[in-house]
């Protein structure tokens, strides 16, 4: 049996807080956040910790979007990537691995995205599947390293449908192993899960100085 990750634990725990308290969620600290009033973050391609190769790229498409969306400059993504393997930086472990002082000193950022993927992709039990998409987040100040936010982004779509008849869950899920293999889903459940992740209510990323809200 496949043991939960570290994010899953995260967000199980939270959400039996949730559950525990009567959704009585303690907001979170932002006082460094507060502080530092970063403008810009440079996401940094994501440590990747499961065997799906194009799980750090989907993730990268569908991050910009909500941070900017919140009020931040973000670095085009590609263009980081594509400039840090033109410097001798082929792999995202080594990426994250370079010293914030020089990223700060050659890019310049107020705050760097560090993000670890702790699952992604179809997953397969005998009468279910189910599509996952599951990382961590850590935000931190690129001129002293301080943690300013973290998250934890999670999101996944079962395919068990079939209630308690054993035969409607075995075809569903073969069914959706089928479809499974010429659709991906892990692009729109990275979005959401970065979505909800950056605007949660009571652990989301404030906004930054170039948001704005929707009319009423």
């Amino acid at each position: 049996m496949k043991l939960p990750s570290l994010s899953q634990l995260k967000y199980l725990s939270l959400m039996v807080f949730v559950l525990v308290t009567g959704c009585a969620v303690q907001p979170y600290d932002y006082t460094a956040l507060q502080e530092a009033k970063p403008r810009s973050i440079l996401v940094i391609p994501p440590v990747n910790n499961t065997v799906e190769v194009s799980a750090p790229y989907t993730f990268l498409s569908t991050i910009s979007a909500p941070l900017a969306e919140k009020g931040y400059y973000v670095f085009p993504v590609a263009v980081i990537d594509q400039f840090m393997k033109q410097n001798g930086l082929p792999t995202p472990m080594e990426m994250n691995q370079v010293p914030l002082e020089k990223i700060r000193e050659i890019i310049g950022p107020d705050a760097v995205l560090y993000v670890t993927i702790e699952d992604w992709g179809q997953q397969y039990n005998v009468i279910s599947s189910k599509a996952v998409v599951s990382s961590s987040w850590r935000l931190v100040d690129a001129r002293t390293g301080e943690l300013l936010w973290e998250g934890v982004a999670h999101e996944e779509e079962s395919s068990n449908d079939g209630g308690n008849d054993l035969s409607k869950a075995l075809l569903s899920a073969v069914v959706h192993q089928i479809v499974s293999t010429i659709s991906d889903k892990t692009p729109e459940l990275s979005r959401r899960a970065n979505y909800y992740t950056v605007n949660n209510q009571y652990r989301g990323l404030l906004p930054g100085p170039y948001y704005k809200s929707e009319p009423q």
